[in-house]
């Protein structure tokens, strides 16, 4: 008898996870036995990781990291540069807000070699004779714009 309880002992003990058997055959031969009111359960003692499953692990934790902190920075940037003051000139004007218009160079009207000799002088149509252009960076405010300020948002609903 020692030896049949201890063969039942071993097959018991192998399924840690579940108190019930995995087939039917073993069922019937594993008596039904009730655990004693202080009884403990097995547990897992150690967690057997690989290095794939710690890369794995690790990738995900700098992903969630990653991916909180990058529009909370971009919060934080975008309330300090409203705190400060922009002060710095348009690079493509020089603070003009104004640019040369570059079909006519300045001059709001635009010479055109005919043939043979023959010029004609029309009114710069992408000026309308004036010379100049809004500056399509600060748009005529001769105040760089910050980075983020540049972008913009369209809706395509």
């Amino acid at each position: 008898m020692a030896t049949s309880s201890t063969s039942l002992t071993t097959l018991h003990s192998c399924c840690f996870l579940s108190s019930t058997p995995s087939s039917p055959y073993m069922a019937a031969l594993l008596p039904r036995r009730r655990r004693a009111a202080g009884a403990r359960y097995p547990r897992i003692r150690a967690i057997d990781l690989d290095q794939n499953t710690i890369v794995a692990i690790s990738v995900g934790v700098v992903s969630i990291a990653v991916g909180i902190g990058v529009p909370v920075f971009y919060e934080t940037q975008i309330d300090n540069a409203a705190k400060r003051e922009n002060t710095q000139p348009c690079f493509p004007c020089s603070g003009s807000g104004a640019q040369v218009c570059r079909f006519c160079t300045g001059k709001g009207i635009v010479t055109v070699v005919l043939g043979a000799g023959e010029t004609e002088e029309s009114q710069c149509v992408n000026c309308e004779g004036i010379g100049s252009l809004t500056c399509t960076t600060c748009q005529g405010t001769g105040i760089q714009p910050r980075y983020l300020d540049r972008r913009e948002f369209k809706d395509d609903d």
